[in-house]
């Protein structure tokens, strides 16, 4: 059961939508980086001609292969080998100056824009060098008879800016998903820590008084003693007691709890930064109502986290009522198997889903079983969590 627990973690931990700042996505970034050699290259006919004109492409085509190449390293954890590359893109780069003039610092971009990833401690100063020089060599370098290179140098800004806010997302995201993932853990660490601690205390004090009454029967049936089918039938009732005990115990190891997905979700919302106003008790709720709005609540606050990029949540409870709101940016999430199954789960219950934006912004997700309350959800006692 351990095992198949962790499966689930890894595979939630592998699907899940907060890793949209990854994968192809990233790759489309870095690719899309390459459009700025293919501006350097369409500049060069602009300074030069002839065979310094093919020499020209030959060092910007040069440029970008030593780039993708660089991307490759970093993405293969090649340090030495991203570091000697990232040197020949600076060394292309001067060698570009002489022929495409101020068109080179395209290519001072990708340049900038890559230290700003690898090295984002020095961003600032990395970023004032590039625009420094973007503005200043084209204007001082009076045979190219061109002024400051105001367009590489607001580009330059701008790319590094976006670069190394992109970085810092995919970051905080597998952060995000490395948080979740050990929640998880922990959940099911607690779980087992609660069926064994309830085990021990089942079966201990069933057993100890299953052996001393059948020691008791065996000693009443060698005397001969009627008393002792007494004591056998008692042994017999403890036993079918015991085994009831032990089901109600691996039951509730098994099935989903509100009070249970409540700390859960407490976690979870912490670990990806949420302000959690979630209630401390249940007693409000209907106990026939209890293992549904866990799901729910399952559900729900996975689905906050996954799409509404908020930074608060409010779960409320009545006896047959369950809202859950948040203050992100009131898009809807996909309707996937969860929420399908959640529907389903409500309908066989007899209730209503109603989920949509909230006012004045945000989503909610409000279930209701049996009639509708006209009332308004009854209040319950909540604490706020960082």
């Amino acid at each position: 059961m351990a095992d198949s627990r962790r499966v689930r973690v890894s595979s939630v931990a592998e699907s899940d939508p907060q890793r949209w700042a990854r994968g192809w996505r990233r790759v489309v970034l870095a690719t899309g980086m390459l459009a700025y050699p293919g501006v350097a290259a369409s500049g060069i006919a602009q300074s030069t001609s002839g065979a310094t004109e093919v020499v020209g492409h030959v060092i910007v085509a040069a440029f970008a292969v030593a780039y993708v190449l660089t991307a490759l390293s970093v993405a293969w954890g090649r340090t030495t080998q991203m570091w000697v590359l990232f040197g020949a893109m600076n060394l292309l780069f001067l060698a570009e100056l002489p022929i495409a003039h101020d068109n080179a610092f395209f290519l001072a971009v990708v340049i900038v824009s890559f230290a700003a990833m690898v090295r984002p401690q020095y961003l600032g100063m990395i970023l004032a060098a590039g625009v420094l020089a973007a503005l200043v060599v084209p204007w001082a370098v009076r045979p190219w008879h061109v002024g400051p290179g105001w367009t590489p140098a607001i580009l330059m800004v701008f790319t590094s800016l976006t670069v190394r806010g992109f970085s810092e997302l995919a970051n905080a995201n597998r952060a995000l998903l490395e948080a979740r993932a050990e929640v998880a853990r922990l959940a099911s660490e607690a779980e087992r820590a609660r069926i064994s601690r309830d085990l021990h205390d089942l079966l201990g004090h069933s057993l100890t008084v299953i052996t001393v009454k059948s020691g008791l029967a065996r000693r009443l049936a060698e005397s001969g003693s009627p008393k002792a089918i007494e004591e056998i039938t008692a042994v017999e009732g403890l036993s079918r007691q015991a085994l009831t005990d032990v089901r109600a115990a691996v039951s509730g190891y098994r099935e989903v709890t509100l009070n249970g997905e409540l700390a859960r979700g407490r976690e979870l919302l912490r670990a990806a930064g949420v302000v959690a106003d979630l209630p401390t008790a249940t007693d409000v709720v209907d106990p026939a109502h209890q293992e549904l709005f866990g799901w729910i609540l399952r559900e729900g606050l996975t689905n906050v986290v996954r799409h509404a990029h908020a930074t608060r949540c409010t779960v409320t409870l009545s006896s047959s009522q369950i809202e859950i709101r948040d203050d992100g940016t009131g898009s809807a999430a996909p309707n996937g198997n969860g929420l399908t199954g959640l529907r389903e789960r409500v309908a066989a219950a007899g209730g209503t889903v109603d989920s949509g934006p909230a006012s004045p912004h945000g989503w909610r997700l409000r279930v209701t079983l049996g009639r509708p309350e006209t009332s308004g959800l009854l209040a319950t006692t909540k604490e706020t969590v960082a």
